[in-house]
């Protein structure tokens, strides 16, 4: 489904943050993506959903390369690709509901698919009591599970996970990766980035670690070391 063929990104100043990367995320899988920081987690999730692009080698999803998407048809491929991150990023001045609305607002739905699907996806993250709480009148965790609703509101192939967890108490934490959990086992594609070994270790999946730009080790089964 995801293929990363020599991939290589340097930035400016000659910073290398990824270097002959190699790797093949198969559809329905749950990969955790782990490193310190400045391994490269985020630019290899950025790949992914055309943010940026390779300095050398492929970034394909679904055999096509995303190189070759012209900048007008990215909105389009990026619906492929529910995003989540550590800093919520949600709109402050409206509620849950509209939040997670507001991806279909744009996309042109009806009021009545819009009142049919949000709160479908609200109900599966838990927060079908909250949907007309403002973001300041939640918690942490629950910010979070705004941001996984409206990550899903596309019935994406794929939730990419930056760091989701990292302003998060351990409870909070531990909540959102069962969702991400449950996702998958729905039969959605997860690739998590984290630092926290903690986590990936209780997930007991496949664990891809990063280090200086370069995979260094690539385990099924929540190993650090194959």
């Amino acid at each position: 489904m995801i293929r990363y063929e020599n991939v290589g990104k340097i930035f400016s100043g000659d910073f290398v943050a990824l270097e002959d990367v190699n790797l093949q995320i198969e559809k329905g899988e749950f990969v955790s993506v782990i490193g310190h920081s400045g391994a490269g987690k985020s630019t290899l999730l950025k790949l992914l959903y055309a943010e940026e692009q390779p300095t050398s080698g492929q970034v394909l999803f679904d055999g096509r390369d995303l190189a070759t998407i012209k900048k007008r048809h990215l909105p389009y491929y990026r619906r492929n690709i529910g995003t989540v991150f550590q800093d919520f990023k949600l709109l402050s001045e409206k509620t849950v509901f509209r939040n997670v609305s507001y991806a279909l607002e744009v996309i042109g739905k009806t009021s009545q698919e819009i009142n049919e699907e949000v709160p479908e996806i609200l109900d599966i993250v838990g927060l079908a009591d909250k949907m007309e709480k403002y973001p300041n009148q939640l918690s942490g965790g629950e910010r979070q599970k705004v941001s996984l609703a409206r990550a899903l509101i596309h019935r994406p192939a794929v939730i990419v996970a930056d760091e989701p967890t990292g302003n998060l108490d351990p409870n909070s934490s531990w909540d959102i990766i069962k969702l991400l959990v449950k996702i998958n086992d729905l039969g959605t594609t997860v690739i998590l980035a984290t630092h926290d070994r903690e986590v990936v270790d209780k997930l007991n999946k496949r664990v891809v670690v990063l280090e200086k730009g370069k995979i260094v080790s690539d385990c099924k089964k929540g190993k650090y070391v194959c």
